[in-house]
């Protein structure tokens, strides 16, 4: 079972180092925003996974339901708060470069 903890811990890696190749490498505030949302869940995901197999591991149950529910917590408010932050920047005038599908405008019809 250690060997999968390290696996998920490795995948965790990964994808913030894909996160992190993505907000450098997007066009605009937004594509960026969903880059660092992917660092801030998939990665923080990878490595709690990890360390909730590790606690299983050394039969410390009570370690290992704290890392479930921070993980749990994490997938409920990342993509919540990433999606609030895009909307408010969008509300505030930040604009991308090329738009193809405007669902936020709708919402602000008045501006």
């Amino acid at each position: 079972m250690i060997y999968v903890a390290y696996i998920f811990m490795i995948i965790g890696c990964f994808f913030a180092f894909a996160g992190t190749v993505g907000v450098l490498r997007m066009p605009d505030s937004y594509c960026r925003m969903q880059s660092s949302t992917n660092i801030a869940t998939l990665g923080t995901l990878g490595a709690l996974l990890g360390g909730f197999l590790f606690a299983l591991t050394l039969k410390n149950t009570s370690m290992a339901i704290k890392i479930l529910f921070i993980a749990i917590f994490i997938i409920i408010t990342n993509p919540v708060a990433g999606h609030a932050i895009c909307k408010a920047a969008y509300k505030s005038g930040v604009k991308a470069d090329n738009l193809t599908c405007d669902d936020y405008g709708r919402d602000f019809p008045n501006e």
